[in-house]
């Protein structure tokens, strides 16, 4: 018998409970020396490409430092009981470390890099990355992720519409949906698939106002164990 599919919609809330600071909490420290338009375009990356990598350098080193919160380890153990896909706007990996088997990285992913000349050139990358570090065709490796800028990869925003077209549940966890193109995907959720959405600020969102959406107005660990305890008594 086919499982039922659960698609998890998830964004910086869910990674911040683990210590991945966000864009728009810089009071710890990550982001307060930076400007988005230092470090997170195209026109930065032209500018001032060693500054760039540092960025990212410190982005990936707090990443590995950190471990998946309770949140992501909910997510991967309803794939005992349903087929769970994770799209996600976060680029670290705490899904897939947690056990997620299917996670959609729609902004790129921080452990991979890919050639400055051929972008179908990834590379998985833990460490630290410097000026000289080249790809197969010796041009310059850059962080594998969606500067503000640049356009989405619409093949993986089609793949990401075919999950949610098919999914009999959507949960939105820690993201504001404020991000377009990426906020667009609840609009693709069948009108008769059930939606919840986690977030401190749950209540002030409108997705869709013609649907009926259960929001939880909690932090991503608080909710979704709420979530969990109900998925998994079905």
């Amino acid at each position: 018998m086919k499982k039922p599919k659960i698609l998890f919609f998830t964004g910086a809330g869910i990674s911040a409970e683990s210590g991945i600071q966000t864009f728009r909490d810089s009071k710890d420290g990550l982001w307060e020396n930076y400007k988005i338009e230092e470090v997170c375009t195209p026109d930065a990356w032209r500018n001032n490409p060693s500054l760039v990598l540092d960025f990212y350098n410190l982005r990936r080193r707090n990443c590995k430092a950190v471990k998946p919160n309770l949140a992501h380890q909910l997510i991967a153990q309803l794939e005992k009981q349903y087929e769970v896909v994770v799209v996600t706007q976060n680029v670290d990996n705490l899904h897939e470390r947690a056990g997620s088997s299917k996670v959609i990285h729609l902004h790129g992913e921080l452990m991979k890099v890919r050639s400055t000349t051929d972008a179908s050139l990834i590379y998985d990358w833990d460490q630290d990355v410097k000026l000289g570090d080249v790809c197969s065709k010796q041009s310059q490796l850059r962080p594998h992720i969606v500067w503000f800028g640049e356009n989405l990869d619409t093949d993986l925003l089609d793949y990401a519409i075919k999950e949610a077209v098919t999914c009999s549940i959507c949960i939105v966890v820690g993201t504001s949906l404020q991000v377009y193109p990426a906020n667009s995907l609840p609009h693709y959720v069948p009108f008769a698939s059930q939606m919840i959405v986690i977030d401190p600020h749950a209540k002030e969102m409108e997705i869709d106002e013609d649907r009926s959406i259960y929001y939880l107005s909690e932090k991503a660990t608080d909710g979704m164990q709420k979530v969990y305890d109900s998925l998994s008594k079905i």
